[in-house]
């Protein structure tokens, strides 16, 4: 053998033995911008004391990694951990994707977490949490709003008082309110307020109801009758027009906090201001984001899996999270610590939290999600009425609920 063939296969050989040693563990996730980062940084400072484990850290849309992830766990392969909302867990579940945690971690760890920040389902534990909440509350601009409403009638005065054209050219400069009101998810506080929910008790959609259309048409006459949000409104736009210091309020939740502290804004949190004709508080939808485990890892792999599980969702990086976006941790050391209890904002955040009524996990939500969305724009731009668009949402989700269970 010519010694440079032998130089190539001993160096291959010795690079495969060394690979055989090193633990790749694949993370999926849909963590937004300033989470990710702290992810990030965890993760490369995990790997520092672990030389032998590789973690790959990806990230997708929420959307994406949801179908994505069922698409490869069901072949059998998929990442090793992924993250996202609760909301995704019920389809996981139900095609046997996501290990049972609770076989896996003993008793002692999973009492380190507050029970909000735990996700059983069916039984089983199926997620952990590294944040409580992941829910919708009001942010104000100090500069525009001495003091946050607590009525919708105290909202609508304050956002006509602020919604002007500043420089005089016939265009609206300045907004009293804005938010993503395109999306159902942002609709859930004004449904709540007026009484109303999604689905009954065994998943069973509840849309056509009084207090639907009270909703919607609630939400139109902001726009419309009272016109303190502008014409059109994604997040994108609400997000920009609060961050430059030209909205006096805005809807949003707490993965947006560490973007408006970067922006230099002077804002205060703040509960949705309550319903004057109900009475009620505006109830968000209050999740956990977490991790879960893929039902695909290797016995071989699992003990380093379990090892970078625990290090993610341990106080010392959820608090990491928590002083870079004012995130509500799980575990109970991380929710003693005063970085959570002397901070005003995060306080504000558990106030609006402990209103809120907890997302259901259960797979009908996807149905009743894409069956409120085409009535609900419709509805905001003026071509069906609240009474119809109750009535067609409701038609649309059982119709997509049978579908789905075919």
């Amino acid at each position: 053998m010519r010694p440079f063939c032998f130089l190539f296969l001993l160096l291959f050989f010795t690079s495969c033995s060394e690979n055989s040693d090193e633990i790749r563990i694949v993370i999926w996730h849909q963590k937004p911008p300033g989470e990710r980062e702290v992810l990030e940084t965890a993760v490369k400072k995990y790997m520092a004391e672990h030389p032998n484990v590789k973690v790959i850290v990806l990230y997708k849309e929420t959307e994406e990694l949801r179908s994505a992830y069922i698409i490869s766990a069901v072949a059998g392969k998929g990442p090793d951990i992924v993250y996202g909302p609760s909301d995704q867990i019920g389809v996981f579940e139900v095609l046997e994707i996501i290990k049972p945690l609770e076989e896996i971690f003993d008793t002692g760890f999973i009492n380190q977490f507050d029970p909000r920040g735990l996700l059983w389902y069916k039984g089983h534990l199926y997620q952990i949490g590294d944040q409580i909440g992941n829910h919708l509350f009001l942010l104000y601009n100090k500069k525009l709003v001495k003091k946050p409403p607590e009525k919708m009638s105290e909202l609508i005065r304050i956002g006509k008082e602020l919604t002007k054209d500043i420089d005089g050219d016939g265009k609206i400069d300045q907004y009293g309110l804005v938010w993503n009101y395109t999306e159902p998810f942002f609709f859930i506080p004004f449904l709540t307020g007026f009484g109303g929910w999604v689905m009954d008790s065994t998943g069973n959609p509840t849309l056509n109801t009084e207090a639907t259309v009270r909703a919607l048409q609630f939400v139109r006459d902001l726009k419309d009758k009272y016109k303190i949000v502008p014409r059109e409104c994604d997040y994108n736009t609400a997000d920009a027009l609060f961050k430059e210091g030209r909205a006096g309020m805005l809807i949003n939740g707490p993965w947006s906090v560490g973007g408006y502290k970067k922006a230099g804004v002077d804002f205060g949190i703040a509960k949705i201001p309550r319903v004057d004709e109900t009475g009620l508080w505006p109830a968000p939808m209050v999740a956990i984001k977490g991790y879960s485990i893929n039902v695909n890892v290797s016995e071989r792999k699992l003990p380093y899996v379990i090892d970078l599980f625990k290090y993610l969702v341990s106080p010392e990086v959820q608090l990491e999270h928590t002083k870079a976006l004012g995130t509500i941790p799980t575990h109970k050391k991380a929710l003693e610590s005063e970085i959570v209890k002397a901070d005003p904002l995060i306080q504000a955040s558990i106030s609006q939290m402990e209103v809120g009524k907890p997302m259901p996990v259960v797979p009908e939500l996807r149905a009743i999600w894409d069956a409120m969305r085409p009535y609900y724009q419709a509805v905001l731009g003026g071509t069906i009425s609240p009474e119809e668009a109750a009535e067609k949402m409701q038609q649309l989700a059982i119709k997509k609920i049978e579908e789905m269970n075919e």
